[in-house]
């Protein structure tokens, strides 16, 4: 087995899988390490039961909390990591989430950089996660130079109705950015997918475009790119000076193999890849790889993010119910001086949950006749950086997370807002009045939004990683997932990862390795 390489790559979502593809056509020998293998396709992808209550395709593994109580986390490992199971909801940041923000709960910091530097980032990484959308109707969304590579996804009657609504009410709600990539986009002359469970499903189709199927695949194609799946890395080892990494130590079906490298790329999510500086720590490093300032594991954000289900008279058929946003309140409203957050509908709750939040309302109806009757709606606002949110481990090696809510006012708001745009509504329209409410809110074994871990900045002494995510510490170590987030706004954080990814694969290809490559006995530059 060959154990050198020009690059290592740790991980394969959102962050993992767009560099590679990026770094591909470079010509260098690259390996990605995946801890998971590959979800296999088959039924149970879209079996609501096995997928949420069994957790079929999510780890039995046990992190705790500040209290050191164990709890199962909401993580994957597998080809692609959590994008697989995303819900493709792809926004950008918008410009305000760059700067200093006040909020309920403090202050957000500015990012060293502004929107202008991610903009043409965006760009590509909408292009290629297939992003279907419409400019112009979001009030909150940043300045583009392009309109969406794909048409917005059709609204089904009762979301149509939803929006029309709305606007009589003055919102201005859109359609959702959503990463997908359906036969019918590409040809009129093929039989068109119908969309249903894929929000937190893997899909069983491949049109979901996750990590894998649009980075990858792509990568993967190519003689210098290949992938060990299975393939854990406990620690990565520095040299003599603790200023370079020269091995990746690995465990690949219970064999230990050390795998070198010029240069590493980190992208386990924010609590593993913290977790992973952690484990690496040595003589030179003794409180953790790349950690003189203290800051690795600290910081960690989460999103406030949970659901609220509205039972209305009005009758919801849809099939796929994912295709509406509202950012009306992102930015404060009327009655809020700080910003709220911002609101999208969601896919079906599976039955177990449904009959769960409905049992003290609509005891006698069945989940049929319930999910005629609810539109659900998923709902993020923002937490911000404290020190004291942080990964840790404990001394059996086991990852502990100490979380404790912030800015949860702003999340309460946004839930009373949302009650009080039905509310409006039902004076016009009879099936819109007296609505029902009920959801859930999750907790800190939710981690689909996990960020702020390693914190990137122009100040060694408070920040881990620089501004092109390189460690200040070491000089050939990166990290593409959403730990370099110094704070997190409030919507769905993969598109940022994906063209942060995008924009150090550039650096990486313009000012760490060489410019010309040969490919196909020609020569080019990259």
């Amino acid at each position: 087995m060959n154990t050198q390489y020009d690059i290592i790559i740790i991980g394969t979502g959102s962050g993992g899988g767009t560099i590679a593809k990026k770094l591909a056509g470079s010509g260098k020998r690259i390996l990605i390490l995946e801890r998971g293998g590959f979800i296999p396709k088959e039924k149970q992808n879209w079996d609501p039961h096995e997928v949420v209550t069994l957790g079929r395709y999510r780890p039995k593994e046990n992190w705790y909390d500040k209290d050191d109580k164990p709890f199962l986390p909401y993580i994957h490992y597998n080809v692609g990591g959590n994008s697989k199971v995303y819900g493709a909801a792809l926004f950008r940041f918008r410009e305000s989430d760059f700067r200093e923000v006040k909020h309920y709960g403090g202050t957000s910091p500015a990012w060293p950089f502004g929107y202008e530097t991610l903009r043409p980032y965006y760009d590509l990484a909408e292009k290629m996660y297939h992003v279907h959308g419409k400019r112009g109707v979001d009030p909150t969304e940043p300045p583009t130079s392009f309109d969406y590579p794909l048409p917005p996804l059709p609204y089904e009657p009762l979301i149509k109705d939803l929006n029309e609504k709305m606007r009589q009410i003055g919102l201005q709600p859109f359609p959702l950015p959503m990463g997908v990539n359906l036969p019918q986009d590409n040809s009129k002359n093929v039989s068109p997918l119908i969309l249903e469970n894929f929000d937190g499903f893997p899909d069983l189709t491949d049109s979901k475009a996750d990590a894998q199927t649009v980075g990858l695949n792509h990568a993967l194609m190519l003689s210098n790119v290949e992938m060990i799946t299975h393939a854990y890395v406990e620690k990565l080892i520095t040299d003599e000076t603790g200023t370079k990494v020269i091995a990746a130590k690995t465990i690949v079906e219970g064999e230990e193999i050390f795998f070198s490298a010029d240069t590493f790329i980190v992208a386990c999510g924010a609590v593993n890849s913290a977790a992973l500086f952690l484990r690496s720590a040595n003589y030179s490093h003794p409180n953790g790889l790349a950690n003189s300032s203290g800051q690795v594991g600290r910081n960690l954000m989460l999103h406030h993010n949970g659901c609220l289900v509205a039972f209305t008279k009005k009758k919801n058929d849809c099939v796929f119910q994912k295709s509406l946003g509202l950012a009306d309140f992102y930015h404060g409203a009327d009655d809020s001086e700080f910003p709220l957050g911002e609101i999208q509908l969601m896919g079906r709750n599976d039955p177990e949950t449904i009959l769960w939040m409905a049992e003290d309302i609509y005891s006698d109806k069945t989940y049929e006749e319930l999910k005629e009757m609810s539109i659900d709606f998923w709902l993020t606002s923002e937490d911000l950086p404290s020190p004291e949110n942080r990964v840790t481990l404990r001394e059996d090696g086991s990852i502990k997370v100490s979380y404790t809510r912030n800015n949860y006012t702003a999340y309460e708001k946004l839930k009373t807002k949302l009650k009080k745009v039905f509310e409006k509504l039902g004076e016009t329209d009879a099936d819109y009045k007296d609505v029902q409410w009920k959801g859930y809110d999750l907790d800190v074994s939710g981690m689909s939004h996990q960020n702020g871990t390693l914190r990137f900045g122009a100040d060694p002494s408070a920040s881990v990683l620089d501004l092109y995510c390189k460690t200040h510490d070491l000089d050939n170590v990166y990290v593409v997932d959403a730990s370099f987030f110094p704070s997190c706004g409030a919507f769905n954080p993969a598109l940022t990862i994906a063209a942060n990814a995008l924009r150090v694969g550039d650096h990486i290809i313009k000012e760490v390795l060489d410019l010309k490559t040969v490919v196909r006995n020609h020569t080019v530059t990259v």
